[in-house]
């Protein structure tokens, strides 16, 4: 299993309708084929610059990689995420 993770903060102001929609429209992503427990996630620590996370899930290597490239993760991370994430940092996890 792989635990994909990023924590991100967005260029819109807090609490705007660009960020509620940004939000909306990452919903995309819990459909590709393979994404198993997407969450969504507001980041509460002051201890670091962020303020949301996306998590999901993988059953194996070959699932994720599917995932990297399929046309609506690759179409989101183009028209979306390049343009409206300022910061980032990306996580993945397999268990011990």
């Amino acid at each position: 299993m792989i635990r994909h993770t990023v924590v991100f903060r967005l260029a819109h102001p807090k609490g705007s309708a660009a960020e509620a929609k940004f939000l909306a429209d990452a919903r995309i992503l819990a459909a590709i084929p393979g994404v198993q427990a997407f969450e969504q996630l507001r980041q509460l620590s002051d201890k670091n610059e962020f303020d949301f996370g996306f998590s999901m899930e993988f059953a194996d290597q070959a699932a994720y990689d599917a995932y990297n490239v399929h046309p609506d993760h690759v179409a989101f991370v183009r028209d979306r995420w390049v343009p409206e994430v300022q910061a980032f940092l990306e996580i993945d996890y397999a268990p011990l």
